[in-house]
């Protein structure tokens, strides 16, 4: 592990990111990590992050010169993303990532396929409207009635649900079968999930709610879950 914390940690990439959701993210975790150039994104923002880690291929020369050196850690692997190498070199009981839901489809692609592939790691990502995060096996997520909840399978996944507007019972998702965007609460919403598979969406400005409720739920998937 290159970063070991005991307090919620903000992962900053390098895709479109507004000052807004940086400060928010920031409100719930202070201490910053910074993924190849969200270290340009974090100086820009007056940070100073604890440690850059990525294989250094946009990280501008400026940034380079302006951190110490002990706090990079390049890692040339071309085979995972910048997200990934983060994700498995960090360990805090909650990371919110910023700067890795805008710009390209495929990286968010790709970020959506590293947070199934570290089931251990509770880690949320914001974007500008949704957040998106792995569900645990159980989570209660106190929702207004009518807030948008979608979920979107990564594997062959079922589940149980109370609150939802459309509940899971005796649905089989699958990335190429059976979806569940655009679903709503009715109230608060009970999720018990088969695998750790599911992503669960929803706005924004439930982020709060969200680290709560990740913080509450006492289940995590098992050591071993979805080896690498």
């Amino acid at each position: 592990m290159i970063v070991h914390e005991s307090d919620p940690i903000t992962l900053v990439g390098g895709a479109g990111l507004s000052d807004q959701l940086f400060d928010q993210a920031l409100e719930v975790a202070r201490l910053v990590v910074a993924a190849d150039s969200g270290a340009d994104r974090a100086l820009a923002h007056g940070i100073t992050p604890r440690a850059v880690i990525g294989d250094f291929d946009s990280i501008s020369d400026h940034a380079r010169a302006a951190l110490p050196e002990a706090i990079l850690h390049p890692m040339p692997d071309q085979n995972s993303t910048d997200f990934d190498k983060c994700l498995r070199s960090v360990t805090a009981p909650l990371i919110l990532g910023v700067g890795f839901c805008g710009d390209r489809i495929d990286h968010q692609l790709a970020a959506c396929n590293t947070l199934v592939r570290y089931p251990l790691q509770r880690c949320v990502l914001l974007g500008e409207t949704d957040l998106v995060f792995l569900c645990p096996p159980a989570i209660h997520l106190p929702l207004d009635a009518g807030c948008r909840v979608s979920l979107f399978p990564m594997g062959a996944v079922e589940g149980l649900s109370d609150g939802l507007q459309w509940p899971l019972r005796g649905l089989n998702f699958a990335p190429d079968g059976q979806v569940g965007t655009s679903n709503a609460a009715t109230g608060p919403v009970h999720l018990t999930i088969t695998a750790p598979k599911m992503l669960v969406m929803l706005p924004v400005d439930r982020l709060n709610i969200v680290v709560t409720a990740l913080a509450e739920s006492a289940a995590r998937w098992p050591e071993g879950a979805n080896p690498r």
